[in-house]
């Protein structure tokens, strides 16, 4: 069975092999990093499952990092922080983080963020999907992509996370709420225009790549994912 493979950045020894004793006493295998430099050198050269960013650190932040990271992988983030600001978790969220963890904290709860973000993003051991049946509509779990007869629809991270949601179970209607929780789980008093916004986008972009509407409206409800029409 695939070991998930965590990238953790930390700058204190001890907090450092208290985590990866957490982790990987619950099967997890961990690669320790203490800067920014290394961290993105290891980011570019092997498959990771996870990051895990101090930010304050010698070098620079986990801001800054993640930044970088967001310009060749979209591998979920947690941040770990002693500073504990609404704004510094603000702005974590925004360039692409999925959570944020202050010091001190539990290295059992540290676990079960990072399990819970891992089956929110569905970066479980999976493969990709095959295209469905030849209708050339095809989902790249491992790059993070949909494509349409070859041409990548070039979704944002949260265009993603939807349209991925409703793929995984075709016909099911999700409601708005439950889609928000896919794209984060920190919208706090987020309207229900995001999703509307988020759809619109994607539909757009799929007749760009010239596919149909794949999402279909169930008024009152929410969206479900339709591939009958492929």
């Amino acid at each position: 069975m695939h070991k998930m493979k965590i990238l953790l950045l930390e700058d204190e020894q001890a907090i450092a092999e208290t985590i990866i004793y957490a982790f990987e006493s619950d099967g997890f295998s961990v690669s320790h990093v203490n800067t920014c430099q290394a961290a993105e050198q290891r980011l570019r050269n092997e498959a990771f499952d996870f990051g895990i960013f101090d930010v304050g650190l010698p070098d620079g932040t986990g801001f800054d990092l993640c930044k970088e990271v967001r310009t060749f992988s979209q591998i979920p983030i947690l941040f770990l922080t002693a500073r504990a600001e609404e704004i510094d978790r603000v702005v974590g969220l925004e360039i692409g983080g999925d959570d944020y963890v202050t010091k001190p904290f539990s290295p059992r709860e540290l676990v079960a963020r990072v399990k819970a973000i891992l089956r929110r993003t569905n970066m479980a051991p999976e493969q990709s999907t095959p295209p469905e049946a030849t209708t050339g509509f095809t989902h790249n779990a491992q790059k993070c992509l949909f494509l349409f007869h070859g041409k990548n629809l070039e979704l944002t991270k949260a265009e993603y996370q939807l349209l991925r949601a409703l793929h995984s179970q075709p016909e099911r209607v999700f409601n708005r709420d439950q889609l928000l929780t896919e794209i984060s789980d920190d919208y706090g008093a987020a309207m229900d225009r995001v999703i509307d916004a988020h759809v619109k986008a994607i539909r757009a972009k799929l007749r760009n790549a010239g596919a149909p509407d794949l999402i279909e409206t169930r008024r009152g409800l929410g969206y479900a994912y339709n591939p009958a029409v492929l």
